[in-house]
């Protein structure tokens, strides 16, 4: 009997994502360091306002998968997803994707749970769309500030519209291969390892799920708290090194740099994410010594710090 696309993530993930994360930790263990000397440094009460910030990301991203599941008649626990929550971050951080690398982790861990794979799949269309859709929301309320604060340019522009194209096709893929028949498919693809049994599970998915528009909404609401969140964390950074400045100047830097690390072709964005958020940061007056400083701050909390716990629980979450 051929395995489905789940029990194939659920068998290969763990090892694929522990490997990626510990190539990914040993290349870049002078960022690590760097981190620790800096966080050494900081006022302890600061260090807990962004740890309670970056808890609080988790906490809305297992809120999607709950009121999901919730919606579709699955009482599953809410706190038992925050765990999953922090390994789905590691899974993206370990394996760049645009996102798809971790929700096919949550999905994978979901179904090692009891979740029925048309459900899990249904919730990850779900979640994908109401990511994209907060990204972009996200992307023009960026151009929107920037415009308020006399910092918009044409490089700027020119990112938000690639990646409004990025953003809008991705969900949009996954849309299309939920209607799309095997059949259909050009030759090329049909031939394509694993392709059959994926499109088998996106079909037998349930619809019932994207056709809620108040879950739409508030899914969109709680990943857009994410950045909000993330966001805010920057702030606080900010806060560490003495610079005051207003949230709403720092929201547009972390956007555009997140922007530019998803277009790019670099893992991660790491040195394209610092470079922007550092330049954006000046254009908004603050001094580079210290932006560059605040983005380390930030980095080391959003990347560096969930790693350990990360790699731990992708291993229990599909043990």
């Amino acid at each position: 009997m051929q395995q489905s696309l789940l029990q194939k993530l659920k068998n290969r993930l763990p090892g694929l994502l522990l490997l990626a994360g510990l190539i990914l930790a040993v290349t870049h263990i002078g960022e690590l360091e760097n981190f620790v000397h800096l966080v050494r440094r900081a006022e302890p009460v600061w260090l807990v306002a962004a740890l309670f910030l970056q808890l609080t990301t988790y906490l809305c991203v297992a809120a999607v998968w709950y009121l999901s599941l919730r919606v579709a008649g699955t009482h599953y626990p809410l706190l038992p997803l925050i765990p999953l929550g922090i390994a789905k971050l590691f899974s993206d951080q370990a394996v760049p994707s645009g996102g798809i690398s971790g929700t096919a982790f949550f999905m994978a861990a979901l179904n090692h749970r009891g979740i029925p794979n048309q459900l899990c799949m249904a919730t990850l269309l779900l979640s994908l769309v109401a990511y994209y859709g907060a990204y972009l929301i996200a992307a023009l309320a960026t151009l929107g500030l920037l415009h308020f604060y006399h910092a918009v340019h044409v490089w700027i522009v020119a990112v938000v519209i690639v990646f409004s194209l990025v953003a809008a096709g991705i969900p949009t893929g996954a849309l299309w291969l939920r209607n799309l028949q095997y059949q259909e498919l050009p030759k090329i693809l049909q031939h394509t390892p694993g392709l059959k049994q994926l499109m088998h599970d996106v079909a037998d998915a349930p619809d019932e799920l994207m056709h809620k528009p108040l879950l739409m909404i508030i899914a969109t609401l709680l990943h857009l708290s994410v950045f909000l969140l993330d966001s805010a964390t920057l702030w606080v950074m900010l806060q560490v090194v003495g610079i005051p400045v207003s949230i709403w100047a720092v929201f547009p830097c972390f956007v555009l740099a997140s922007m530019v690390a998803t277009i790019g072709p670099i893992p991660l964005g790491l040195g394209s994410f610092e470079a922007t958020c550092v330049g954006m940061l000046g254009v908004m007056g603050v001094p580079v010594e210290a932006a560059l400083t605040a983005t380390l701050l930030l980095r080391g909390f959003t990347l560096w710090l969930p790693m350990l716990p990360g790699m731990w629980m992708v291993r229990w979450a599909l043990r």
